[in-house]
């Protein structure tokens, strides 16, 4: 079968997707994580393996940046390889003043800036929101590990470099959490096709305090957003 982005055939993909934004990043952590790896897909690059966690398969895939990407990388997940659950797995921006770095931020929903919601047609706003069963599940695993992480909303921005200083206030004054640039689209293709999306969160920088993670510091907090997210397969 395949589409004009992925080389896969049905039933070479998991019913599970873990979606970081890098492929690179999908690559480690195929050969970091998972057993019996096969690569699925090499086209543009955007990586995607299967392979088996504690003998239950799983796979990982890169989406790329920004909410036009990852629409396209879950919709043709979603709609054409029969996958039910994707999780996002990235870095974000703290907007809270009670967020640290490398604290763990669940997505329940995700506030944006982006239009991706105008091909619906819909009379008034649509709030995207995670998939609950992920949601519990994933707060359960990180209360077991003694985690550090906030529940809440997130932003999907689609701008990176905002040339409005105050936009980051303006979202934290609204209580949100941290900034990113994904979860919306997912969540938002998730709803119309009747799959499920979670977005985890690693928080890399705090936008309002100016601080950042180092690279071996980036790893660490990678590592049990990674060590979460592998038990809801």
């Amino acid at each position: 079968m395949g589409t004009a982005h992925n080389k896969a055939e049905v039933g070479d993909i998991a019913k599970t997707v873990l979606m970081p934004g890098d492929p690179l990043r999908a690559k480690y952590i195929a050969e970091t994580y998972l057993t019996e790896v096969k690569c699925f897909n090499s086209v543009r690059n955007m990586l995607g393996f299967t392979g088996k966690y504690n003998g239950k398969e799983i796979s990982v895939m890169g989406s790329g940046m920004g909410m036009p990407s990852i629409g396209i990388y879950s919709y043709e997940l979603y709609q054409f390889y029969n996958v039910e659950s994707i999780i996002r797995i990235g870095s974000a921006g703290a907007l809270h003043e009670d967020i640290d770095l490398k604290d763990i931020v669940f997505a329940q929903g995700a506030c944006t800036d982006s239009r991706f919601a105008y091909q619906y047609e819909l009379p008034g706003s649509f709030a995207p929101i995670a998939d609950f069963s992920l949601l519990e599940q994933a707060v359960s695993e990180a209360r077991a590990l003694g985690t550090r992480f906030k529940v809440g909303n997130v932003v999907s921005s689609d701008i990176f470099y905002n040339v409005y200083p105050e936009a980051a206030k303006k979202w934290a004054g609204m209580g949100v959490l941290c900034v990113e640039m994904e979860a919306a689209a997912l969540y938002m293709n998730a709803a119309k096709l009747h799959k499920k999306a979670l977005a985890i969160l690693s928080i890399s920088d705090h936008i309002l305090k100016g601080t950042e993670l180092s690279p071996e510091e980036r790893q660490t907090g990678f590592s049990e957003m990674m060590e979460i997210a592998l038990k809801l397969a």
